[in-house]
C-alpha cells in the first residue's frame, strides 16, 4: 500500500500497476488518519491509499 496526496496518486497508480500488473484499488483516507498520515513522496498530509 501506498499512502499518498492528491499531487502524487498518479505516481502511486503507475507504481503499483508496474510492480504488482494489476489494477490498483484507490481509497480516500478517512479524515480522523489523515491528520497523522503523510505522503510517501513528500511531507503532505496523505489524502489516498493506493494497493491493488
Amino acid at each position: 500500500m501506498i499512502y499518498c496526496c492528491k499531487e502524487h496518486v498518479e505516481l502511486a497508480l503507475d507504481v503499483v500497476v508496474d510492480e504488482h500488473e494489476v489494477a490498483p484499488v484507490l481509497t480516500e483516507i478517512t479524515e480522523e488518519k489523515q491528520l497523522s498520515t503523510t505522503c510517501e513522496y513528500c511531507r503532505n498530509t496523505a489524502t489516498y491509499i493506493v494497493g491493488n
